[in-house]
This record gives structure tokens, C-alpha cells and sequence, in this order.
């Protein structure tokens, strides 16, 4: 950083030197760029030192918290700044207050990423300020183990939170994949531009068509009625939970608990790395299934899905959805050879390389190509993928 610190400062002299009219607010963003230790020891310009309305000590002060911890503690105390008068916790304040939210997330996740800053999430003030989101989540579950008492309560709320609007942005997607298809032989009393049956409609309002205006007169508009499938399927969701899962692993989560409330899946969920985790009996309390992740440690995916196999009880009504890099750490032909058994039992084994919104996968193509040419569906998916792949598996596709 501070070799682009230094490149940042002489392309300031030679625009200083071309323009020495160069206006006092461009040169307070400068100032804010290079910062306090720069070479020459850049000043705010005179008269206006604020940018939008924010004072430039102010904005200084905030990302010197931070930033200032690149030039290490001695140079600090050469420069003469003296000790800041900011906390942690009243630096979340502070730039809250003065930057917009996008730019507040980049900070803080460069003070828990970048300066290992982990006071955030061992002082529960300071927890309470951070904004609830997917990242804030991802650095909880990974640091976790370094809070107790008031602070992870704080957490298991924030947890709660994030976990329930994930849920919220999905269930409605997931459930229009899986409750259902029309049934165009049964008419529904009920009516809804969802359900509407437009070629019956038409068809039996043909008598009603009026040549000289051109109009067709609707007497009556039909409805199609929506039917749902109670015959129930297994859906085995074997999760691994190592770091570079992370995100696939919260969507995994989160959906199991979706699928549990469906009444045509019956969903179990299990995490695994070296051991093997069954966590269906809390797919009702995301907070509990998601905080008993342990991340990191090694992967052994043959041993998962020979638990998994226990789980099943009629194979040709049972998915079993993997979620993993497929990097196996164990035996790579014990891990083909439980592979087969599932696919020979009928069962249809689903590999994801990644389940999240993105669905950008880094995984073993090696091995996910042996799987495929052995009769597994291997790829990455979003959420509502998944949804509508599982439900066309359920409707026979």
C-alpha cells in the first residue's frame, strides 16, 4: 500500500505544479487519499476544508482509525498525531454518520478482514451497531468461538435476523416451484389472473363474439384449479462445511428450514467436514442450525454420504442434494463407490458445486466430471434453481 501511496503523491506534485489553481476541494480529497503521513505533509486547503458538507477533520479522523494502521504505531508516534480520541465503538458511530451505508460495509469489513479488528464482534456495543446483513452473518459464524455471554446473545439475534430475511426473499420462489402445478381438467371457484384459463375462456365465449364490433362478450371467465402433490419425497441436504462453503452453506441452511414446512418434502439436513453432523431436528430454529457450524478442518465426503444413506428409507423417492467443492480429502474411490450405491438404489443424487445467489463455484472438475458420466446432475445453482429443479423432479421431468 505504500507504494501506491507514494505513486498517488507525485501524481498530486505534477498536477499541483500544471494547475496552481488547482481548486482547495479537489485538494481536500487529496489530502484524504494520501492522509496525515504523507510525504510533504499535505494541509486542507484554506476557507473550505469540507467535502459535501462533512468537515474533513472529521472524515480524516474517521479513516485515519483504520488506515492509519498501515504505517505502523511508530511512524504514528513520529508524526506527533497523538492517541485518537475514538473507540471502536465510536468509530462505527462516526461513520455512520458520515458515509453512506455502501461505503460503511467496505470499512467495516476491511477493519474485521484486512486489521483483524475482531473487538467488533467481542464488545457487544460495538456488535449492536454493525449493520445486520450476509457478510456481517459469514464473519460471525467464523468468529463466534470468540464470544460469550452478552455479546453472543447479541450475535444469536443478529443471526436471526439475516437468517429470517434470507428466508423471506426465497420461501415465496421455493414455494411456487414446489406446491404444485395446474390442473387444466378442474375448474376452481376461486379467481386469480395465476389460475386464469385463457383458451377455455375463449372457447367457450366463442358464441357470445359480436363480427361488427369485433368484440368478444365474456359471459363467464374460467379459472384453472391449483392442485398440490402430498405424495412425499426425502430431500437429504449433506452440506460441507468447510471456510470456502461458506455462503452455500448459510442458503443451505436456510432452505432446509423452507423445505421442512412444505407438506410434500420430508427434509433432513447434514453437516459435515471429517465428522458427520445430523442437524434435522432443529430445521425449525435456524439460529441453532446455523450457529453448531464449525467451519474449517478437513473434508471427508464418502463418510457423509454413507450416513446420509442410512437416512434413506424408499430410494426412488429420495434426493440426496450434495453440497461441496467435491475436493474429497479421504478416499476418492471410497467417494465413487457410495456414489454408485446411491444412483443404483434409484435415488437421485444432486452435486452442487454452489448454492448461493451467486452461484459461482470452485470445485474439483475432475471428480465432478465422474460423477456426471455416472449419472448424478452435477452444476452450481441459486436458490430458486434448486427449487425449480427439485420440483420438476417431483412432477416426473
Amino acid at each position: 500500500m505504500s507504494g501506491q501511496t507514494e505513486e498517488r503523491e507525485d501524481r498530486l506534485e505534477r498536477i499541483t505544479q500544471e494547475d496552481p489553481h488547482f481548486h482547495t476541494s479537489q485538494m481536500n480529497r487529496w489530502r484524504l487519499i494520501l492522509g496525515g503521513y504523507s510525504r510533504g505533509q499535505l494541509s486542507f486547503g484554506e476557507g473550505t476544508a469540507s467535502i459535501s458538507g462533512m468537515s474533513c477533520q472529521d472524515l480524516e479522523e474517521a479513516l485515519d482509525f483504520l488506515y492509519g494502521r498501515e504505517q505502523g504505531e511508530e511512524v504514528r508516534r513520529k508524526a506527533g498525531t497523538g492517541e485518537s480520541q475514538l473507540t471502536v465503538a465510536s468509530w462505527i458511530t462516526r461513520i455512520r454518520k458520515l458515509f453512506p451505508r455502501s461505503t460503511v460495509e467496505i470499512l467495516e469489513r476491511h477493519a474485521l478482514d484486512v486489521y483483524g479488528m475482531t473487538e467488533l464482534l467481542t464488545d457487544q456495543e460495538v456488535l449492536e451497531k454493525l449493520e445486520p446483513n450476509q457478510e456481517l452473518l459469514k464473519t460471525i459464524l467464523q468468529l463466534k468461538h470468540l464470544m460469550k455471554g452478552q455479546v453472543l446473545d447479541t450475535a444469536r439475534r443478529i443471526v436471526k435476523t439475516v437468517a429470517e430475511e434470507i428466508a423471506k426473499k426465497l420461501e415465496q420462489e421455493l414455494r411456487r416451484s414446489l406446491l404444485g402445478r395446474l390442473d387444466r381438467n378442474a375448474e376452481s371457484h376461486v379467481p386469480s389472473m395465476r389460475n386464469l384459463d385463457m383458451k377455455k375462456t375463449i372457447r367457450r365465449n366463442l358464441k357470445h363474439y359480436d363480427p361488427d364490433s369485433g368484440q368478444l362478450v365474456l359471459e363467464k371467465v374460467y379459472f384453472s384449479q391449483r392442485t398440490m402433490r402430498y405424495n412425499s419425497w426425502r430431500v437429504i441436504l449433506a452440506v460441507d462445511e468447510s471456510g470456502s462453503m461458506l455462503d452455500s452453506v448459510i442458503h443451505s441452511a436456510v432452505m432446509a428450514g423452507i423445505f421442512a414446512k412444505l407438506p410434500m418434502l420430508d427434509t433432513r439436513l447434514v453437516i459435515f467436514d471429517t465428522q458427520v453432523v445430523d442437524l434435522s431436528g432443529h430445521l425449525d430454529d435456524p439460529v441453532a442450525t446455523l450457529m453448531s457450524i464449525q467451519l474449517g478442518g478437513g473434508t471427508y465426503i464418502a463418510g457423509a454420504l454413507e450416513y446420509c444413506e442410512t437416512l434413506m428409507e424408499n430410494p426412488h423417492r429420495t434426493m440426496m442434494i450434495l453440497v461441496s467443492d467435491l475436493c474429497e480429502g479421504g478416499s476418492t474411490s471410497a467417494l465413487l463407490s457410495v456414489c454408485r450405491n446411491i444412483i443404483e438404489s434409484r435415488a437421485k443424487l444432486i452435486c452442487l458445486t454452489a448454492l448461493d445467489q451467486n452461484a459461482n463455484p470452485a470445485y474439483d472438475r475432475n471428480m465432478a466430471q465422474k460423477l456426471a458420466d455416472m449419472g448424478a446432475y452435477v452444476g452450481a445453482m441459486t436458490p430458486e434453481m434448486l427449487g425449480d429443479f427439485i420440483g420438476n423432479v417431483m412432477n416426473g421431468g
